[in-house]
């Protein structure tokens, strides 16, 4: 099948969500014989086979089963067996706005040198929003509206775009080899910035990475994860993605690990009001948010003394 854009889904035991992933993706404007849509099934356990085989009458989508556990592993799989010459990534959790492919392409169309493309990704809570949650928190939920303007990201660490909601050249993911495997989710861990590294990739190539606002998806906000718990263990592990992409990236060898790492640490643990953050839980907004960044901080270490690649 010759297409112009490829729409991919990865997805793991969230059969539930999958399904409306999918509709959203059916009910597109643009015209079926020019997109396809491919699910990648990353070695689920629940329904989620059942529920796509619903749609075995799409004329347009192909169901790929992934076994090696790890969203790196379904992305790669995803672009590899795509057809069209853009591929665009929708999270299961996620729906697609009705003119998603066609402001992705128009995106691309209109700004050649995008080596990546993402717009807004728009809150669905299922449950009501705690009132410690800050906005700077709501980031790490894979929320994105930066301005209604669209524009090049210039500093990542600033700006982002989420693997929500991002699309890419065929031909760019060749040429980077895809996405690094062993970042992101793989089963429970909450490793993440597996978007982020690739986006940095593209950046270092000459490429921009063009945030486009009407390029819009919905993304619930799981009610399990409007607990505090959960964001400590977010942001902890976000420390140990950093430290993921800074081996990475900076090729660190075991000496160089364990040396940055004592720095690290020796920052971290001679800063009274750092301790004081992790110790003591809080309900207040600012004094929350410290405490996470704080946790980044000592995930970083953990991962640099831990994390085999």
């Amino acid at each position: 099948m010759s297409c112009i854009i490829s729409a991919l889904v990865c997805t793991h035991n969230r059969a539930d969500y999958v399904y409306k992933a999918i509709q959203s993706l059916l009910h597109q404007q643009l015209s079926w014989d020019n997109y396809e849509i491919i699910i990648v099934d990353n070695a689920s356990t629940d329904s989620t086979k059942q529920v796509i085989k619903t749609f075995s009458q799409a004329p347009n989508l192909r169901y790929i089963y992934e076994p090696r556990l790890g969203l790196s592993h379904a992305r790669n799989t995803a672009w590899q067996n795509a057809h069209g010459k853009f591929v665009a990534y929708l999270d299961d959790d996620a729906m697609a706005s009705p003119n998603w492919l066609d402001k992705t392409i128009e995106a691309f169309e209109t700004m050649p040198r995008s080596g990546c493309v993402g717009g807004k990704t728009e809150p669905l809570w299922e449950a009501p929003r705690p009132t410690w949650l800050s906005d700077e928190l709501v980031a790490g939920l894979a929320v994105v509206d930066w301005s209604n303007a669209p524009h090049y990201v210039q500093d990542l660490n600033k700006e982002w775009l989420v693997g929500a909601n991002l699309a890419f050249p065929v031909a760019l993911l060749k040429k980077i080899g895809g996405f690094v495997e062993g970042l992101d989710r793989t089963g429970k861990n909450l490793l993440s910035s597996g978007d982020i590294f690739i986006e940095k990739q593209i950046m270092q190539r000459g490429y921009g990475c063009l945030y486009y606002p009407a390029m819009r998806v919905q993304h619930y906000i799981h009610k399990s994860r409007m607990e505090q718990r959960w964001f400590l263990r977010r942001y902890f592990w976000q420390g140990i993605s950093n430290a993921f992409m800074q081996i990475v990236q900076a090729r660190l060898n075991a000496h160089a690990r364990w040396r940055l790492a004592i720095e690290k640490a020796a920052r971290l643990f001679s800063s009274p009001t750092k301790l004081k953050q992790l110790a003591l839980a809080t309900d207040d907004p600012a004094r929350f948010t410290a405490r996470c960044f704080t946790l980044i901080e000592l995930g970083n270490v953990q991962g640099l003394l831990t994390i085999k690649i």
